[in-house]
């Protein structure tokens, strides 16, 4: 298990989902230089309040707010307050997966060292992620732009050991987790409430989870695609590489590549007799090569924002700025996440279609209407995948209805203050709600592949042995857990197994 390490180097996706799935371990730069600098942007703030100065979210309130002025003698007490009236978030809760990898990209933010915190609260953010201390977060209350103010009071709650976290697979008050393990629960000093809250956490850290399935997904359709070719007897030379080579988008040719592999990697003239097949087998790596092609596009725009400071104020420790502006609006966040979810939604789409064409003995070139295998005196009674293929669409159908831009629907809040917001977060739960059912769509759509397979082996002779190893492989694999549907059977169970596989990713794609 790798350890990720704060403050010394800009973190990855990977960082991300590794401390989130994988619980890997964190720690903070511990070079005096890097403390020394994490406390001078603190010990500036205290000077400034020693000196009667004004600070937005310090010596005032807070958003339309900001022109009340607050007493020093209740300065302590504001970002107290501030977290407590944000406690009202609704809707499900994000799992305990999802908290480490908000919890983790909060870590990042704020130790860049623009945000005035003190080192006591880095340590405490350190100190939950490793004892896996996860504050229960409601998924709904950000509008993204003044930060995930909402879900991210849930993160500083935990810190002062109040409200719920989940420790050791069970959601506990978070008081009595501390009381079990001796955690001293922190006080914020006054620019900490604002330093914790108002920032991009939240719709970050879902980002970065959402990339690497999103990734997973790409692979796997393109393997869906494989099968689906040679199960239906496809033109491989739909994926040639000179053909290829004259549309220069690198994913796209890339998912050519897998493809064309995974078919017939030393023949490359498999079934050519054929001359064109339907649009959703021929222009499979086009669909799919959307998607690969904007990944290193995602990836800048959510690292950049992993590894940024996105609170407000900025506080420069060196040069002792106060730097009042607006790094909480999560609009680049928004427009990854909008735009991956409408290519993850394309990919819904594409293998939707490539099992209507498998089930459909109209066209899929010999096999069975709806891959039942029954072949006994029983087959008129037996239905195969014919609800699964139902169920498909009814995944991609509501895939597709989710991809609507949030981005485009801000609403002017909080006494229009507030007056134009990213819905970053929105768009990062709508962005993993499309990988859900994407998922979904991926998980019937290999087993009834499994299933074609089958029968173009037992009852067509079809050798699935020449093609790429690794292919054949996973077809065994599959096989281990799934029995061929002979006579009609629930295939929830197996189907909910295969998703499970899918999210772990199980099978090692290209």
């Amino acid at each position: 298990m790798v350890q990720v390490n704060y403050g010394l180097q800009r973190l990855s996706v990977e960082d991300i989902a590794s401390i989130a799935i994988n619980k890997s371990p964190v720690t903070l730069n511990n070079k005096p230089e890097y403390r020394k600098n994490i406390e001078a942007g603190s010990a500036f703030l205290d000077r400034v309040l020693a000196d009667d100065g004004v600070v937005y979210g310090v010596t005032t309130g807070y958003g339309d707010s900001c022109t009340v002025t607050v007493p020093l003698n209740l300065v302590d007490e504001l970002p107290h307050n501030l977290v407590k009236y944000h406690g009202c978030g609704m809707g499900r809760y994000f799992d305990a997966s999802s908290a480490r990898a908000i919890v983790a990209t909060r870590l990042n933010s704020l130790a860049q060292g623009y945000s005035g915190v003190t080192w006591g609260l880095l340590k405490q953010l350190e100190l939950i992620l490793n004892h896996d201390i996860m504050p229960v977060i409601p998924e709904e209350g950000s509008v993204g732009a003044s930060g995930d103010l909402t879900p991210l009071s849930y993160v500083a709650s935990v810190l002062l050991g109040e409200r719920e976290a989940f420790y050791k697979g069970q959601k506990r008050p978070t008081a009595d987790i501390f009381k079990e393990l001796n955690i001293t629960p922190i006080r914020l000093k006054p620019k900490e409430g604002l330093a914790i809250m108002n920032g991009t956490a939240v719709m970050t850290g879902i980002a970065c989870l959402a990339f690497k399935r999103a990734e997973y997904v790409a692979k796997l359709s393109a393997r869906i695609t494989s099968f689906v070719s040679w199960a239906s007897k496809g033109n491989s030379h739909h994926f040639d590489e000179i053909l290829f080579s004259v549309k220069p988008h690198a994913g796209q040719q890339k998912v050519a590549t897998w493809i064309r592999e995974d078919l017939n990697q030393h023949d490359h003239s498999r079934n050519s007799h054929r001359l064109q097949d339907r649009y959703s087998i021929r222009c499979a790596p086009h669909v799919i090569g959307c998607l690969m092609d904007a990944l290193p596009w995602f990836r800048s725009l959510i690292e950049n924002e992993l590894n940024s400071a996105n609170d407000n104020p900025i506080i420069d420790p060196k040069g002792e700025y106060i730097l009042h502006g607006g790094h909480f609006y999560g609009g680049h966040i928004a427009m990854a996440m909008d735009t991956m979810k409408t290519s993850v939604a394309n990919l819904a789409d594409l293998t939707d279609r490539q099992m209507a064409l498998l089930m459909d003995p109209k066209f899929n070139h010999g096999l069975p209407a709806n891959l039942s295998a029954d072949i006994s005196d029983q087959k008129p009674i037996n239905h195969g995948f014919k609800a699964v293929q139902i169920a498909i669409s009814a995944w991609t159908a509501e895939a597709l209805k989710n991809t609507m831009p949030a981005s485009v629907f801000s609403r002017s809040t909080e006494c229009h203050n507030q007056d134009k917001v990213s819905m970053g977060t929105i768009a990062a739960r709508d962005c993993i709600r499309v990988l859900e059912l994407t998922e979904q769509v991926c998980a019937a759509s290999l087993l009834a592949c499994v299933q074609a397979s089958y029968i173009a082996i037992e009852h067509q002779g079809m050798d699935l042995a020449d093609t790429h190893p690794e292919m054949f492989s996973m077809y065994q694999d599959v096989r281990s857990f799934f029995d061929p549907v002979i006579t009609d059977r629930p295939l929830e169970g197996v189907l909910r197994e295969t998703l499970g596989y899918i999210r772990e990713q199980r099978w090692e794609l290209y």
